[in-house]
């Protein structure tokens, strides 16, 4: 799998996860420490349209939806769903097979628009959780898609407050998406059966 075709299909899982969201949740804690449901989204979306300008090599200066930032649903807007269809159709309009080789800066470092994808691959899955678990999904991650990602993972991840979290130790005969959560530090008592079931 190309990191393309993994971040369409991480895309997808985090639809399936956001369609599954009630219209009294949105304002509800999610699993990133104070941010709501809400505000999950509007990360999401931020990071849509700042894959859009990556990719077409337009500025982008609004940081409402960045890392860390305080209330990122202010991008999700009153009615999350269709905001963020309509963001992910025109990144991906926007990402064309060319635009993978563009240099991005990325903090300090100057890295290809490629790389950038496959974080964002592993992002968008772990923020499918981080919407499913809290409001009693039993959210079951594609496992082609950890399969692909969980290499980058281990060369991606960072650790700190706006992003993941230590990792979290788990038996040995855990399941691919239990190791693959733990890595990025979604606690053991994530591990639950949720009241509803999304496949993503």
């Amino acid at each position: 799998m190309d990191a393309v075709q993994a971040l369409h299909r991480a895309q997808d899982s985090f639809d399936a996860v956001l369609a599954a969201v009630g219209p009294d949740q949105w304002d509800a804690p999610s699993c990133c420490p104070g941010w709501t449901i809400r505000d999950v989204a509007g990360h999401v979306i931020w990071f849509q349209e700042q894959l859009r300008c990556w990719a077409t090599g337009m500025p982008y200066d609004n940081r409402t939806g960045a890392p860390g930032a305080d209330h990122p649903g202010e991008m999700a807007g009153p009615d999350p769903m269709p905001t963020w269809r309509s963001a992910r159709d025109r990144a991906r309009k926007a990402l064309k097979a060319h635009s993978l080789d563009r240099p991005v800066r990325l903090g300090d470092d100057l890295v290809p628009l490629s790389a950038v994808v496959q974080r964002l691959a592993i992002d968008h899955t772990a923020h499918s959780w981080d919407i499913g678990y809290p409001i009693g999904l039993a959210v079951r991650l594609d496992p082609e898609l950890l399969t692909a990602s969980f290499p980058w993972a281990r060369q991606f991840v960072v650790r700190r407050q706006s992003g993941f979290g230590a990792e979290i130790a788990v038996p040995p005969d855990a399941d691919e998406q239990t190791r693959w959560l733990a890595f990025l530090g979604r606690g053991a008592d994530s591990f639950r059966t949720g009241a509803g079931s999304v496949q993503t």
